[in-house]
């Protein structure tokens, strides 16, 4: 059986995580398959008509547990190696992935499963949601990008707290800064907001997130130079002349990616 599942929709697909026995821990195989799952579907996204992409688990036990354990106890150091190089990959790929992501966490989120919701552009969070980066207390530290990501989202002190103690924090509503939302039903409200998507213009999306996630780093006349260059993505495109006789024609815009 496939360790990662895909269920395409009209306003979104969804990649299911699928190692329920496991909870969902990445081992090597669930590595590679999700690596090469993301590459298929990026080349997709160019050519269907959905918008963004939901990674969720089949099962409400677990998001994902993080790194596979006892697959990690037989490998040597150079393995280990080739094991993180490969998580980093993975990372990228979701993190660089041109659609909009939303990540669907149900019970235990630790290491890298965490690691990968944060790679996400949007998180939803159920009731039972817990989650850490929880390396240190294995004598590790996250290896898959946490230590930064958590930074920029939370600031330094909250993602130095978090990793240093190791604790596990069970989600609530006033994670606003990791969660878009927590509570019973966010599986049905990530679909809601990818259905709220689908009704953008594709490339002025795509814009959007590149806007955002490419100028992180840059100083902010760095970073207001980049939008423009964005924006300009959009100039000539069908899509906003389409946009505009709709305003004037009082109607919803049939928007088709050019």
């Amino acid at each position: 059986m496939s360790l990662v599942l895909v269920e395409k929709r009209d306003t979104h697909v969804e990649v299911v995580l699928n190692r329920v026995d496991k909870h969902n821990a990445l081992s090597m195989k669930m590595i590679e398959e999700l690596t090469s799952l993301f590459k298929s579907l990026e080349s997709d996204s160019k050519g269907d008509k959905w918008q963004s992409l939901v990674i969720r688990s089949a099962s409400s036990k677990a998001f994902c547990a993080g790194a596979d354990l006892t697959e990690r106890i037989s490998m040597s150091d150079d393995e280990v190696i080739v094991a993180l190089d490969s998580l980093r990959s993975l990372m990228s790929a979701i993190e660089k992935f041109p659609l909009p992501t939303l990540a669907v966490l149900e019970g235990v989120a630790f290491g890298g499963g965490l690691e990968m919701a944060l790679c996400c552009d949007l998180r939803f969070a159920g009731p039972n949601v817990e989650y850490g980066l929880t390396e240190t207390m294995l004598a590790i530290i996250p290896g898959a990008g946490g230590t930064q990501r958590l930074a920029r989202l939370l600031g330094a002190a909250k993602a130095k707290e978090l990793i240093f103690t190791a604790r596990r924090v069970k989600a609530s509503c006033k994670d606003f800064a990791l969660f878009s939302y927590v509570g019973d039903d966010a599986l049905e409200q990530a679909r809601a907001v990818a259905t709220e998507i689908s009704k953008t213009g594709p490339i002025a999306l795509r814009a959007a997130k590149e806007a955002i996630s490419y100028a992180q780093t840059l100083s902010i006349e760095e970073a207001l130079d980049w939008e423009r260059e964005c924006y300009l993505k959009t100039l000539k495109t069908e899509d906003r002349h389409e946009a505009l006789r709709a305003f004037s024609e009082k109607r919803s815009p049939n928007f088709k990616g050019k």
